[in-house]
């Protein structure tokens, strides 16, 4: 769980996961598990929170069943897609989700 000051904090962040969500045409389901996942695993260090960020989308749109690829997502957050690879099994798995073996 997280905090309303770890969500008034982190506004530029969830304005920047709602505003790539919108570029890839997700729904609010796909949204608010990405600010979810992120508010959650909030990374410490503020050059971390873009990674995080972006996975955090990737793996909100596929739990919400609005699969976009990991390119796409990279493309419309600013980061590598090796940055959502190295990332968002693990953002899944300490969500309580298990990440597909594929």
């Amino acid at each position: 769980m997280y905090s309303a000051r770890d969500q008034r904090d982190n506004e530029e962040w969830l304005a920047r996961i709602d505003a790539a969500a919108d570029s890839l045409e997700l729904g609010s389901e796909a949204r608010s598990y990405a600010s979810d996942m992120f508010l959650t695993q909030l990374p410490d260090e503020d050059r971390s929170k873009k990674a995080v960020a972006a996975a955090s989308l990737y793996a909100g749109a596929l739990i919400a069943g609005e699969e976009r690829s990991q390119s796409a997502v990279a493309e419309a957050m600013d980061v590598s897609r090796l940055s959502i690879q190295q990332r968002w099994k693990d953002l899944l798995t300490e969500a309580g989700f298990r990440p597909p073996s594929w």
